[in-house]
């Protein structure tokens, strides 16, 4: 059973109080009487409504055993009802089949490893072999129950009923959320933004016309471009969850609010830090407080029927608890999200795409290569499939080198002088065209030049082999490409991109990957101490290494301004406890100083 409770207001603050930042999870509401907040328009209603059967009153001389057809105004009840796919369970058991356990950790704490199997198959009272809802809903909540159920797979695929995998759905969606919302709380709190105090009168259901109204809140078109992509973003989304409601498809409206929440965590809000961070009160900044806010705002409308009780908690923090009475009393009963063509940038939503596939892409040769983010590189060469937005991509430059912690960013024509390709048959399309001419194709391939080979594949969308057995004409489907990285060099590929990392280090670029550790370090020592976001430090720095100690001279800056370090000694500092990390692969003591102000 989920108890509301009202948090109380930090003195001076905007938003309602955070929760511990342990818990990880919003404040419960009270889940909403059987059909209140569900009229004709509500956010609920829109997408989410529910169908029920009434019984007609038969028409003057039917018998009581007489069928009647009663013409209805929609809507109305679906006269059949097709369920395709099953609700399995998920269990483990021990060998012998006589104890059932409900997660592996279990079983293995009782049988011991490879003394157990595990099962799936129709759920089972006699067995116990389920979860009972109530327990996922006092360990998870009950909107993590529904997220699964929503969008975990398709409806018409059986679905597993399984503990961990509700559990492992939580940080892609709800968490995230939830940390974007914590991140917006924070800093609004520390900079006094308050929306509540910029708009005057009723506010309704803070709709963009409404939020129009707000001093410091400028159009769209005046924003940043990261402003106006996060905005498209949310219109395209809000159009296409529509869209698939109406047809009952709620996998795809949920996948698509996933990858929304996604972009607006891991693109926009990492991409605005630095707006947030800045001591001055500028425009920019109040941009980038007003584009959040109103996308989280739009966001607890469009996730309502899916996570009702994480959308009222977001809406109660956001508006009630700061507008009062001013303002709709619950997000169910708001509109839902209506679409905004106008909203839409299509040409930058799909070079924003562009930029964050290759940046994807990146990471991706880093994590092949096994060279750590912090560590920064000399160059990437980024080949393009099509050279549509190369224009703008390099314009964009310094994003993607920041983005990819590299010194330069190229854009060749061509990537044959960092890769080599490898071209194979695809067995399971051509095996049943080709049958025993299949081993001839596969030894004509390897004789083949691979660069020419897809070069000319490229230009006329087909290539004639000549086998042994005959010549084999082959499109892009019937093949398989795969490229090897030269020496020096790190590279992934995908639909739009080749992304190819320099991956030879100098003494300079080993140093300063060394000092970005420090730093990561002396942040996570900055947490685990408790200090607060605008808490100034002294930071002691005791190591043997000559090189490091160089380099934080060199880097000393840099240090201070990401850390809120007002001075760095190599030396212990008194009344702290020094904490070990190792830095360079050698052991370094830091020591931390919480300044009082």
């Amino acid at each position: 059973q989920h108890t509301a409770r009202q948090e109380p207001r930090p003195p001076g603050t905007s938003f309602g109080e955070l929760p511990s930042p342990n818990t990880g999870v919003a404040a419960p509401i009270p889940p909403l009487p059987l059909g209140e907040g569900r009229g004709e328009g509500s956010a609920s209603s829109k997408a989410s409504t529910q169908r029920t059967a009434r019984q007609e009153p038969r028409p003057p001389g039917a018998s009581s055993g007489e069928l009647t057809t009663v013409q209805k105004p929609y809507p109305h009840p679906f006269r059949n009802c097709i369920v395709l796919g099953l609700m399995l369970a998920e269990w483990w058991e021990s060998k012998d089949g006589k104890q059932v356990f409900l997660t592996e950790e279990d079983a293995q704490a009782t049988c011991g490893a490879g003394s157990f199997v595990q099962k799936a198959g129709k759920m089972s009272k006699s067995k116990r072999n389920y979860r009972e809802p109530s327990e996922i809903f006092d360990r998870y909540g009950a909107d993590a129950l529904r997220w699964y159920f929503f969008a975990a797979q398709p409806p018409w695929t059986s679905i597993r009923y399984s503990e961990q995998a509700i559990k492992e759905s939580i940080p892609e969606f709800l968490l995230r959320l939830w940390n974007v919302y914590s991140f917006l709380v924070i800093y609004a709190n520390i900079d006094g933004f308050d929306p509540a105090a910029a708009l005057s009168g009723d506010v309704g259901e803070l709709d963009a016309k409404t939020l129009s109204r707000g001093a410091g809140y400028r159009p769209l078109r005046e924003r940043s471009e990261l402003d106006r992509w996060i905005a498209s973003e949310l219109a395209r989304t809000s159009a296409f969850v529509i869209e698939r409601m109406d047809a009952y498809d709620n996998y795809s409206a949920c996948q698509r609010i996933t990858a929304f929440v996604d972009a607006l965590s891991n693109w926009y809000v990492r991409r605005s830090r630095s707006r947030f961070w800045s001591g001055e009160q500028t425009q920019d900044k109040q941009d980038a407080y007003w584009t959040l806010y109103e996308s989280l705002l739009t966001t607890a409308k469009l996730v309502a029927p899916f996570v009702p009780f994480l959308a009222e908690t977001l809406w109660q923090n956001l508006v009630v608890a700061i507008f009062g009475d001013r303002a709709t009393a619950s997000v169910h009963l708001c509109d839902y999200p209506a679409a905004d063509a106008e909203r839409v940038d299509a040409p930058l939503s799909e070079r924003m795409e562009l930029v964050r596939e290759i940046v994807s892409l990146g990471h991706s040769a880093r994590m092949g290569a096994k060279l750590k983010v912090r560590q920064p590189l000399s160059k990437v060469e980024v080949i393009l499939a099509d050279a549509k937005h190369r224009g703008w991509l390099e314009e964009h430059a310094a994003l993607v080198a920041k983005e990819l912690n590299v010194k330069g960013v190229e854009f060749p024509e061509r990537a044959d002088e960092y890769i080599s390709y490898s071209v194979l048959p695809d067995l399971k399309r051509l095996g049943p065209k080709l049958g025993k001419q299949l081993p001839a194709l596969k030894k004509a391939l390897a004789d083949q030049n691979a660069a020419a080979l897809l070069a000319k594949l490229e230009s006329t969308g087909a290539v004639e082999i000549a086998t042994a057995d005959g010549p084999v004409t082959l499109d892009s489907q019937d093949l398989q490409v795969r490229l090897q990285a030269k020496p020096g060099w790190a590279a992934s590929h995908g639909p739009a991109a080749v992304v190819v990392l320099a991956t030879e280090l100098d003494d300079a670029l080993i140093a300063e990957g060394h000092i970005n550790e420090l730093v990561h370090a002396v942040q996570n020592l900055r947490r685990d101490s408790g200090c607060e976001y605008t808490d100034r430090i002294e930071l002691g720095v005791v190591t043997d290494n000559v090189e490091l100690t160089a380099a934080i001279g060199r880097f000393a800056d840099h240090i201070q301004a990401e850390t809120l370090c007002t001075r760095i000694v190599f030396e212990p500092i008194a009344g702290c406890e020094g904490v070990e990390v190792k830095i360079a692969g050698e052991l370094v003591t830091l020591y931390l100083k919480r300044l009082t102000t």
